[in-house]
């Protein structure tokens, strides 16, 4: 009988998505706190490191706050069958998470605060918290010699377009439903999507989906629209990886605005070394450049050439494979055999060759990461296709007398394109991992620019005497390629039909 009621109470935390996201980020939580705790105490001198120590406190505070949620709600679901209001409104205590950077933390209130969460509520909050982080980190060049002459504007433009997400937080929360919304909501839309122009795509999605549902759109598009958005801000790994990335593209296009590019790239020889501070939030390489500043102008590299290589086969390779799958036989054969030989051909070598042959500038990298990578994608498509073009709709097509390039590319290609975009987004980490790796070699981007794989490569011969130079560099490309990773494996959950 015990076994039983186990089993049972197994069954009904496990159905619940706060408590799943309320553990995960307990766990998380309690990670990032003994890590801190670990880092707080210097082993070799034997003294307490007051800022990283103050930091633990905060980490540890929020983590306890987050054990008496979790427990809260555990109670609650066993007793009742849901969460009560008063542990929902703990979710605003545990708000103050924020002022430590817990981004999880912070995520999980939102969630928690709200009992029915629309796929919009989700987009305001992520756009929030990356408004809110665009802002914390552009606001660390305050305690710098001198900033950008643009930094006082841009700081001003993103205070109000914050203010702008605060509030259309509380409207979205209030107004929209599963699959409908107000009509005046597209006042909300319209500068939302504007101001997709920093880089923050959660406000492009919440704008476009404000637009549909505001204007009356397709019932049927809404519904497997909200029903894809839906299973992807479920998965609390693929949204969080969609954030960091998020977080990396608007800070890339923001920084262009509040950080100074002199202070990643000229020599400064009375700051040689030094230590993370508040001036140098990273520390400093051995040029007296800004390893911090450095970071953030080298995501901007990272992700153009990630997103390129990836988006060139991706389009070469697919219209190959989609001709190759449509035509089969003559043209088949000899598409696919002429990509074999192409594929017989290790990636990473063929890039050296076309590097080694052309030189080593960002432009070749991206040709040399693209040209390997397009038989991998021709596959799939053809794969695609062939599946595709066989069915009944073709066929009427087909009989209707439409010509064979309108029924590729209006028919066959858009319903092809699910695994495709899941496999674009998955090798994103691969081609990010590449270019870091060429430029470590010294055969990618250019060895003055500021680029993960070069800052790391420096940082490399400091291992022992300032570790932090390859630490922080090594994090950046591990968390931008587990999130590629993660958000890949949510879209390929999302997209899969056998899955609903």
């Amino acid at each position: 009988m015990d076994a039983m009621v186990k089993m049972e109470n197994k069954k009904v935390l496990k159905a619940s998505p706060e408590y799943t996201q309320a553990t995960f980020t307990l766990v998380t939580s309690l990670v990032l706190t003994i890590i801190l705790a670990l880092n707080s105490f210097d082993f070799t001198t034997k003294v307490i490191k007051p800022f990283v120590f103050s930091v633990f406190a905060a980490y540890g505070l929020v983590t306890l706050i987050q054990i008496l949620i979790t427990l809260k709600i555990k109670k609650d679901l066993l007793k009742v069958g849901e969460i009560k209001s008063s542990t929902r409104k703990l979710g605003y205590l545990q708000l103050l998470s924020l002022f430590t950077g817990n981004v999880i933390t912070a995520a999980f209130a939102f969630n928690l605060i709200k009992k029915k969460k629309t796929t919009e509520y989700t987009f305001a909050v992520y756009a929030l918290l990356t408004q809110i982080f665009i802002i914390g980190i552009s606001a660390l060049n305050l305690f710098k010699p001198y900033v950008s002459d643009t930094f006082v504007p841009a700081m001003g433009i993103l205070l109000l377009i914050a203010i702008f997400y605060v509030v259309s937080l509380f409207l979205v929360a209030k107004h929209v439903e599963a699959h409908t919304a107000k009509p005046w909501m597209i006042f909300i839309a319209i500068p939302m999507l504007l101001t997709a122009v920093t880089g923050n795509l959660f406000a492009l999605f919440l704008g476009i989906n404000l637009l549909m549902k505001s204007r009356s759109f397709d019932v049927s598009t809404i519904v497997k629209w909200d029903t894809i958005w839906g299973k992807i801000t479920r998965n609390t790994t693929a949204i969080l990886g969609l954030f960091f990335i998020i977080l990396m593209l608007s800070i890339s296009v923001c920084s262009n605005f509040t950080f100074d590019y002199t202070i990643a790239v000229e020599n400064s020889y009375a700051a040689i070394l030094q230590s993370p501070s508040l001036q140098y939030p990273l520390g400093t390489d051995n040029f007296g450049r800004d390893l911090f500043s450095r970071i953030v102008f080298g995501a901007r590299i990272s992700l153009i050439v990630g997103f390129l290589s990836t988006m060139i086969p991706a389009v070469i390779g697919g219209m190959l494979g989609a001709f190759a799958g449509y035509y089969g036989r003559h043209t088949d054969n000899v598409i696919m055999r002429l990509l074999d030989v192409l594929y017989a051909v290790p990636g990473i070598l063929l890039a050296i060759a076309i590097i080694a042959a052309f030189g080593a500038n960002t432009t070749n990298l991206i040709i040399a990461l693209s040209v390997g990578s397009i038989p991998t994608y021709a596959r799939t498509m053809r794969a695609n296709v062939l599946m595709v073009s066989n069915l009944e709709y073709v066929d009427a097509a087909r009989a209707l007398g439409e010509k064979d390039f309108t029924i590729i590319f209006k028919h066959v290609v858009p319903n092809s394109l699910a695994p495709m975009i899941v496999k674009s987004t998955l090798t994103i980490g691969g081609a990010v991992i590449a270019t870091s790796s060429l430029s470590y070699l010294g055969l990618g981007v250019e060895p003055h620019i500021p680029e993960w794989g070069n800052i790391l490569k420096l940082g490399s011969t400091y291992l022992e005497t300032n570790s932090y130079l390859a630490i922080y560099p090594g994090l950046a490309i591990i968390l931008l390629v587990l999130s590629f990773n993660f958000l890949g494996d949510g879209l390929r959950d999302a997209l899969d039909p056998k899955l609903d």
